[in-house]
């Protein structure tokens, strides 16, 4: 019986600190995953960035897909001022299909996609950061020889019309950090399709 309770008591604190994951102020660690190009790719290939936008994404979510081209604006956009995009996607293909590599490739090329399109494969990165949705946004800012984590959460507060949004809060973030401000709003709730993990 005893084993039975020390067992439930550690896998509950697996469980809560797997969902946890980063939190605003966090140090993230860096990662090294296979890109659609057939490279491998980590955030120190970028030596010249001051931070980093990670989305962990995916191409069969509706909201993922909503937000494709924002992606696209966000990398063109933040790129040339030092913070590039990094897209991840975590899902596992045996459940979705739709977001194997291949299909990865095929999308980044239908896309013309601006940014590295990541392979999560064992899912480990998105365990560690504590992504949950996708999109699900960590806007990652250098600090000496540290990444912190200065933002989590949603892109913006509609994904359904771009348009119609009246909080950006990716590009406040990324702004803020640019005018050497602090973030205002530091978390949000990520609005997406849940990732698929393995079981």
């Amino acid at each position: 019986m005893k084993k039975v309770f020390l067992s439930s008591v550690m896998m509950f604190f697996i469980v809560i600190g797997y969902s946890q994951g980063y939190s605003p102020g966090s140090k993230a660690t860096d990662f090294k995953l296979l890109n659609v190009d057939g490279n491998m790719v980590s955030m120190t290939d970028f030596p010249d960035a001051k931070g980093f936008i990670i989305i962990f994404t995916c191409n069969s979510c509706p909201y993922s897909v909503a937000y494709e081209d924002r992606k696209i604006a966000l990398s063109n956009k933040y790129r040339p001022l030092g913070y590039p995009v990094i897209a991840l996607n975590p899902n596992d293909s045996l459940v979705q299909p739709k977001d194997s590599f291949s299909k990865m490739i095929e999308r980044s090329k239908e896309k013309r996609l601006p940014y590295h399109y990541l392979l999560d494969t064992d899912q480990k990165v998105a365990k560690q950061y504590g992504a949950t949705r996708t999109p699900h946004v960590y806007v990652l800012q250098k600090e000496k020889d540290d990444l912190i984590v200065k933002y989590i959460g949603a892109i913006d507060n509609n994904y359904e019309d771009a348009a119609s949004t009246s909080e950006r809060y990716v590009e406040a973030a990324v702004d803020a950090l640019l005018q050497g401000k602090d973030v205002a709003v530091a978390s949000t709730k990520a609005i997406g399709c849940g990732i698929k993990f393995k079981k």
